[in-house]
């Protein structure tokens, strides 16, 4: 799993960590029972405070992304298949929101939209 932290970014950091774990999980990168790094361990690597890995963590967590286990550490939750695709959709709806959004401000119409997308959609 790999994870990339930008202190550029106006993104908190444990946000930037969590985004990009949901993502690998999201994808099928990450299944249900696969172990994450320990909060020290990616603290280390990333070269992060251990306080910011364990709150993205615990973000994770309430959302039901991942399940921590005292002393065992912290592993990808079984997800039900409904509420995963229910993310997902989540996520491109935002997504298209911003485009839709950015559209209309360039004047650019519906039919347009669709025409770039169908193409697009059928290039990848």
């Amino acid at each position: 799993m790999k994870i990339i932290v930008s202190n550029s970014s106006n993104e908190p950091i444990y946000e930037q960590i969590s985004k990009q774990i949901k993502a690998h999980i999201l994808k099928g990168e990450l299944k249900e029972g696969d172990l994450l790094p320990s909060i020290r361990g990616l603290a280390r690597d990333l070269q992060i405070s251990v306080i910011t890995t364990k709150r993205a963590y615990e973000e994770l967590e309430k959302e039901g992304f991942i399940e921590t286990v005292q002393g065992k550490g912290s592993y990808v939750a079984g997800q039900n298949k409904e509420i995963m695709r229910e993310k997902k959709l989540n996520i491109i709806e935002e997504k298209l929101s911003r485009i839709v959004e950015e559209s209309k401000a360039l004047g650019i119409g519906f039919d347009e939209i669709l025409e770039m997308l169908k193409i697009l959609y059928e290039e990848v």
